[in-house]
């Protein structure tokens, strides 16, 4: 068995849209597919990834160094024992060969896509859906009853007013969600306050709202906002200030008794050791939303998590970043907190296929083989013209 081709193409992410840092409508993602010689029912085995959402493509990186290494290797050094599937560890490792240490940034995306689109040909091979798949090979137990989900939305759209964040999550009340993630930070506090109360008047349970800053504040003004937070008991207050700044995580959290999220925004195994060390966060109430898509793919992934159960923290806790399908395979096989989701936004990668019924609350992935993003309607074109088709 060997690998063909590899396919990398940029797309550009859909709609108007901007957090407290971030112009949406100019991010773009890699889309990558790695075709086997293998054959399933009549089609070429092909498997299908992306990097997470919020970063850029990173084709450059892919095309001049990391594809090459992987179609220059002797094709079975990068098989398990059994030769039937690619080995994860030796395809990590051929990937990142004569890449010096550090420096976890676009690379850990481009480095992600491809090692995910491997994960996904190996479950088509073995014709079963991802998250049996993972859970199969890393000897996990999958969640069967669905996971929690929550519905990332709330952002500053251009004329945003309360009555149009409150149809937007009343929306999202249709679609089944019951738990809601709304952005802080790009507008004065006052303003945000009144987000905030329109958001829990349609949940109806202020646990069931969650805000993120988008690592936009300074110390005092994380402290100053998390002072009036602290009165809403939400569900959490994420990302407030530079993800690096584990000094400013560790005094809010002497002074914000309430749940702080993080981690979305550091890449490896080294970047999450020193959150556990730095940031003071809690084990029984901060939740770690490091996501597989940026950080060089579930490989790392699992130092990641060997590192946060060490440092005390249950896998409940962890809930990545990310909100589409790819996650919700990773969150289902490895049996996490839950998962982000991105209804109608980020288009084509966000949100999930419509396989996926969200039922209240909770999501399961479908039974397609492997992440199932061609079930996706929104992104099957995209894949249809990286294959030629």
């Amino acid at each position: 068995m060997r690998i063909k081709a590899i396919y990398e193409r940029s797309i550009a992410l859909q709609g108007n849209i901007a957090n407290a840092v971030v112009d949406f409508s100019k991010h773009t993602v890699s889309l990558v597919a790695i075709v086997s010689d293998q054959v399933r029912n009549g089609k070429t085995v092909t498997g299908l990834a992306f990097n997470s959402i919020g970063r850029f493509a990173q084709g450059g990186i892919m095309r001049e160094r990391m594809i090459p290494r992987l179609m220059q290797a002797d094709p079975t050094s990068l098989l398990d024992a059994s030769g039937l599937h690619f080995d994860l560890s030796r395809i990590s490792a051929n990937i990142m060969r004569d890449e010096k240490p550090g420096g976890h940034g676009d690379r850990a995306g481009a480095a992600a896509a491809l090692e995910l689109a491997f994960w996904d040909l190996n479950a088509k091979l073995a014709d079963e859906p991802a998250y049996q798949h993972i859970a199969k090979t890393l000897e996990q137990t999958p969640i069967t009853q669905g996971v929690p989900v929550y519905a990332a939305g709330g952002y500053y759209y251009p004329g945003e007013s309360s009555r149009k964040l409150a149809e937007e999550l009343k929306a999202y009340q249709d679609l089944g969600y019951r738990v809601f993630k709304i952005k802080i930070g790009g507008a004065e506090l006052a303003e945000d306050l009144s987000r905030i109360e329109t958001a829990i008047k349609v949940a109806g349970d202020t646990g069931a709202v969650a805000v993120d800053a988008n690592g936009r504040f300074n110390p005092s003004t994380a402290l100053a906002y998390g002072k009036e937070l602290a009165a809403y008991k939400l569900r959490w207050y994420e990302e407030p200030g530079d993800p690096l700044d584990y000094t400013l995580l560790a005094e809010l959290g002497e002074h914000y008794q309430g749940s702080i999220a993080t981690g979305e925004n550091l890449f490896s195994a080294a970047d999450s050791h020193n959150l556990m060390r730095y940031a003071g966060l809690r084990p029984d109430k901060d939740i770690l939303q490091m996501d597989p898509g940026l950080s060089y793919g579930l490989t790392e992934y699992q130092k990641i998590l060997a590192l946060t159960t060490a440092a005390g923290f249950h896998r409940t806790q962890c809930i990545p970043h990310g909100g589409h399908l790819i996650n919700l395979h990773i969150v289902t096989a490895l049996g996490l907190g839950g998962c982000e989701a991105y209804p109608g936004v980020f288009e084509p990668f966000g949100g999930y296929s419509t396989q996926c019924r969200v039922d209240n609350g909770r999501v399961m992935p479908s039974d397609a083989p492997g992440f199932g993003l061609e079930q996706k309607t929104e992104l099957a074109p995209h894949i249809d013209h990286l294959l030629g088709i």
